[in-house]
């Protein structure tokens, strides 16, 4: 009798250790970068909050073959438009095959379950698996190379450890980088370059006294076995949050898959990439991150965009699954 009882006791500890395991919150990184009250953080942390995760802003990741000054990259290693020289830039390249012995990744990443990369500036064409020169659009010269090192280690190390990332706008670049791919530097040049008019879809121009926002544009999805079928249950995502003039392009010889794409004038612009060869790494060129804010804020665009709900979806499916690889490495 005693022995039966004590087989029961153990049966319910069990039951509430399994319990207690997934009541454990999830941890969602946000990727560093300078500017500690950046909107972007703000916003995409309560996108993150809205879909039951917790947002941890990284610390900076550092390559430490490259001298910094405080947390900037010292002026040493840009050049005259602030890219990153390419001799530095190898450097940083080179870290994932060095087992990422020179630099803080590791450290960065330790606690959180996935990690979100949020958009912004241009990423330095020295960092391209084929390396580029600048597009030499004065207009259009938005880099910071400290931001490009610390972005690129920690996407290289989740990926080497297959820890869950979504990449946003410029995340989705930066996830077409790290992966071997290459980048339409300037969405206008190159349809200029095709002979094909651009109406300016994916990012407002700029006029003077007038505020740009977020242009909306609809996505084809091009495969049901793809993660963006599975977030948004759509073959046409509707009015997508837009502000980016460069993009993903050249795909041949990474393990990136695009899966949604935005078409016109029988030119292509590619919306959703996703690694095959891990769990989940996905990466949209849009904002769904706009979308969920604009609407939990009662903007008065707010009907521009798809709806909260569409948009949430993709921070559900991140806290999803970074819970089930989370729970599937401790059996």
């Amino acid at each position: 009798m005693k022995h039966r009882w004590y087989l029961i006791l153990l049966v319910l500890l069990s039951v509430q250790c399994n319990n207690k395991k997934a009541d454990e919150p999830v941890r969602i990184g946000i990727a560093w970068r300078s500017v500690a009250d950046s909107t972007s953080y703000a916003i995409v942390s309560r996108a993150i909050e809205e879909a039951g995760g917790i947002p941890v802003i990284l610390d900076q990741v550092k390559e430490y073959t490259l001298p910094y000054e405080d947390y900037k990259l010292s002026d040493e290693c840009l050049d005259r438009n602030e890219v990153l020289l390419q001799e530095y830039a190898n450097n940083v390249k080179n870290e994932p095959k060095n087992g990422f012995s020179s630099c803080n990744a590791a450290e960065a990443v330790e606690g959180v379950d996935a990690v979100v990369f949020t958009g912004g500036q241009d990423i330095a064409p020295t960092l391209f698996r084929v390396p580029e020169p600048w597009h030499g659009l004065e207009e259009e010269k938005n880099f910071n190379a400290t931001r490009d090192i610390s972005e690129y280690l920690t996407m290289a190390y989740c990926l080497a450890q297959d820890i869950p990332i979504l990449g946003l706008c410029r995340g989705m670049q930066m996830l077409g980088v790290v992966s071997g791919a290459s980048l339409i530097q300037d969405i206008p040049v190159h349809y200029a370059q095709k002979g094909v008019r651009y109406d300016y879809d994916h990012r407002q121009p700029a006029v003077p006294g007038i505020r740009r926002d977020y242009n909306p544009h609809d996505v084809i999805v091009l495969s049901h076995d793809s993660w963006i079928y599975r977030i948004a249950q759509t073959d046409t995502i509707r009015n997508v949050p837009s502000w980016h003039h460069q993009s993903v392009a050249a795909l041949d010889s990474t393990a990136l898959r695009l899966t949604a794409s935005f078409r016109e004038e029988g030119m292509e612009i590619y919306e959703a990439v996703e690694r095959t060869d891990q769990h989940f790494a996905v990466g949209v060129q849009f904002h769904p991150e706009v979308a969920v804010i604009k609407h939990l804020e009662g903007a008065d665009n707010a009907s521009d965009y798809m709806d909260y709900e569409s948009a949430l979806a993709y921070f559900r499916a991140l806290v999803q699954e970074a819970r089930a690889t989370r729970d599937s490495r401790r059996k």
